[in-house]
């Protein structure tokens, strides 16, 4: 007998559909925290004078901060689809203006694709989104693809 599709009519409707939104500060503190806690010695995160001597001219936020705040769930919020697991499937992103303190960021969610495969521990759901983050001027910072995995 073969397997019922764990994607219903309803989710399939949301494929294309705006998601929904959040906005987040981007303070001097958060950019700082995370360089310590991933350890990473860039003097752009952390060096006002340093960074005040480089092209960016002051501190930037790293790159790794939009994964943090992904993962956190502050800008990502999968389908209900009645899983009880969730594994990250991976992203792609691309880097289009540097991100300072004082930023607000706004970012929106797109459900790019959905589909099934069959996993050891039983049907696995990937949901494939599109986030696109814009600063307070309206300018596109930052685009990315993630792919989340229920099972």
């Amino acid at each position: 007998m073969a397997q019922q599709s764990l994607i219903t009519p309803e989710m399939r409707k949301a494929i294309g559909k705006d998601l929904g939104s959040v906005t987040i500060e981007i303070e001097k503190g958060m950019i700082q925290k995370l360089a310590e806690a991933i350890e990473d010695p860039n003097h752009l995160w952390t060096d006002p004078a340093f960074a005040a001597k480089t092209r960016y001219k002051g501190i930037i936020a790293s790159p790794a901060l939009f994964t943090a705040i992904m993962m956190r769930g502050g800008a990502l919020r999968p389908l209900d689809t009645g899983l009880t697991r969730l594994l990250d499937g991976g992203g792609d992103y691309e880097f289009l203006k540097p991100v300072r303190p004082g930023d607000v960021l706004t970012a929106r969610n797109t459900l790019k694709d959905l589909f099934e495969r069959p996993g050891k521990a039983g049907p696995m759901l990937f949901q494939v989104f599109e986030t696109t983050w814009t600063n307070q001027k309206g300018e596109l910072v930052v685009k990315n693809t993630s792919t989340m995995i229920c099972y």
